[in-house]
């Protein structure tokens, strides 16, 4: 006979039952509510209450059956939604009952904040109320009409409760506008209002272009010049004249460094053995433009050999060419971020693939266009066209039709990975899992969400290191930006830097990603974290990351270069043939 069928006196479980006459009331009211209670023997009944904000008293009433009543008074409407339980419990066992409740309550706005560049301009939002309340939107009085182009959406699940959060987007809010944006949320008993508003960016370009890489933004506004021929004829003679001075300046300085026999800074030169000088016509242009030597006995390193990679001009590829992209396709949309040599901002660019008609790039500004700058921005160009590879971040061109210059790059929608991960952290433990082999290498890396996943690829913006604020580089001797907590000894003492110094930038990255984000000796000053690396210490286990990637780690951390792991027996042992496991940094 099972124990469910056997019948003993005086032992029931306890039966529990919420009565109520009505659990929706207006903000300011009263409710009451009766939890009869059932059992043998006699159960120990209470309300949970430990979450109520409104005031409340509980009375018990004895009889044929235990009654526990709740009073509330002056209900506030942070209770709305809030389950009220009933529990009840004797030595057969326990019962509860639940009961939602439904507070009514005019709508309030939490907050609305200025704009943020997201995927497109948002104005943070915040409204509660019960029943739901209507949003209206108001532009300079009037009511905005929202479009494909301006909408309204809210964050699911976002909050608890009745609070709803959200985001006024705008797509292509027009430059040089300020937006004064009132909302105006209303339920059935009340409504609410607040202002926000936007200062959009101005045109990084030339104003006056009627073609500017802004489109419409030549027609957004009239401005009336007046002009002196006089003063326009004096100008044009003195820059004439400055121009042909410069000119000679630099004709007798390059007769003096070829008799001299100067050499360029670096002492890199072009190699014999790469080709004739007509194939090399197209090729690199070097940092100070010096002209190659005849030999390289010529050379300060004799040994020096470039990779012929490097040189469109020998590579026949037509892929490996800069491209070069036109300002009438290309429309910026925000700022990203600025650095030493110019902007950096997000933008829409046309005809760059055939699958669609507009994509979203990262646009790279070079704001003081001088000779030295320009033989940079083109030497860059030229390598960055010859680096491609699935997990770097993809160079599309340049934009050299006019001013300021410009190079296009692919745009990584969730940013740096510090900040991705630190976003995304859990505020409950994981498993442990682990990213998919090829999806990490040493800093700066992007986080790209494609359409089969995460994948992270190394960006170097170089001129413009903040357009994704990550804390790497600390200054070293007031001069050197160093990222030390990611450099091993002999990097921090002897400024040496290896493929084996990069392994352990690996390591140290691969910590990063299991304690989503941390800095590295977070809890240490700078010239400490110095100190612990110099001296051996090694980064504590993660508690999310399993013992087998954390002897990875380790494996990367070998005080002697070459002890540590290389790249090879790295891979193999995340390309093992078991399932692979990942780090849930999604959610």
């Amino acid at each position: 006979m099972s124990l469910s069928s056997l019948h003993i006196d005086n032992c029931s479980l306890p039966d529990v039952t919420i009565l109520l006459a009505n659990n929706r009331v207006q903000e300011g009211g009263n409710l009451t509510f009766e939890c009869h209670v059932t059992g043998s023997p006699t159960p120990r009944a209470r309300w949970r209450t430990e979450h109520l904000r409104s005031p409340f008293t509980t009375q018990r009433i004895w009889g044929s059956t235990l009654e526990h009543v709740l009073f509330l008074t002056n209900v506030s409407s942070a209770d709305n939604l809030h389950n009220l339980t009933c529990e009840a419990e004797n030595q057969a066992g326990p019962d509860s009952d639940t009961v939602p409740l439904d507070i009514q309550f005019p709508a309030r706005i939490l907050f609305l904040e200025d704009p943020v560049p997201m995927h497109h301009w948002c104005f943070p939002f915040a409204v509660d109320g019960n029943p739901e309340p209507n949003i209206t939107w108001l532009y300079n009085g009037k009511v905005f009409r929202e479009n494909r182009f301006a909408f309204t959406s809210f964050i699911p699940d976002a909050s608890d409760g009745s609070e709803k959060r959200g985001c006024l987007y705008l797509n292509k809010p027009r430059t040089s506008t300020t937006a004064c944006t009132p909302c105006w949320p209303r339920t059935g008993w009340g409504g609410d209002q607040a202002n926000a508003t936007g200062i959009f960016m101005d045109n990084p370009f030339d104003p006056s272009d009627p073609d500017g890489i802004i489109p419409g933004t030549g027609r957004g506004s009239v401005l009336a010049v007046t002009e002196n021929v006089e003063s326009r004829v004096f100008v044009v003679s003195v820059a004439v004249g400055l121009a042909l001075f410069a000119c000679s300046f630099l004709l007798v300085i390059l007769v003096v460094m070829n008799k001299c026999g100067h050499h360029p800074k670096f002492g890199i030169h072009r190699s014999s053995v790469l080709g004739t000088e007509d194939d090399l016509a197209v090729s690199l242009h070097f940092m100070k433009g010096s002209s190659p030597p005849s030999s390289d006995e010529d050379s300060g390193l004799s040994s020096f050999v470039e990779n012929p990679q490097y040189f469109c001009g020998i590579i026949k590829d037509k892929d490996m060419c800069v491209q070069h992209i036109k300002r009438q396709d290309i429309a910026l949309k925000w700022e990203l971020g600025e650095g030493a040599f110019g902007k950096v901002y997000l933008a829409e660019c046309a005809n760059l693939s055939p699958d669609s008609d507009k994509m979203l790039v990262a646009i790279k500004t070079l704001k003081d266009a001088t000779e030295s700058t320009r033989q940079d921005f083109q030497r860059e160009a030229e390598l960055l066209t010859v680096l491609q590879h699935q997990h770097i971040v993809r160079f599309y061109g340049v934009c050299t039709d006019g001013e300021p210059l410009a190079m296009v790059f692919e745009y990584m929608r969730h940013g740096d990975l510090n900040r991705f991960l630190r976003s995304v952290q859990p505020s409950h433990p994981l498993s442990s899992k682990m990213p998919a082999p090829g999806q990490l290498t040493v800093p700066q890396m992007h986080a790209h969400r494609g359409s089969i996943g995460l994948v992270v690829k190394i960006g170097d913006f170089g001129m413009s290191r903040d357009i994704y604020s990550t804390d790497y580089y600390r200054s070293v001797g007031g001069r050197t930006m160093l990222p030390i907590r990611w450099m091993p000894p002999e990097s921090i003492m002897y400024r040496k830097f290896t493929t084996e110094s990069d392994i352990w930038s690996f390591g140290v990255v691969l910590w990063e990603i299991f304690t989503y984000g941390k800095q590295p000796w977070y809890q240490l000053s700078n010239s400490e974290a110095i100190e612990c690396i110099t001296q051996g210490r090694e980064l504590e286990r993660p508690r999310t990351c399993p013992k087998e990637v954390y002897g990875l780690m380790q494996g990367c951390w070998h005080r002697e270069p070459q002890q540590r792991m290389v790249i090879k027996d790295i891979h193999s042992r995340l390309s093992m043939n078991h399932a692979p496991v990942y780090l849930d940094i999604l959610g």
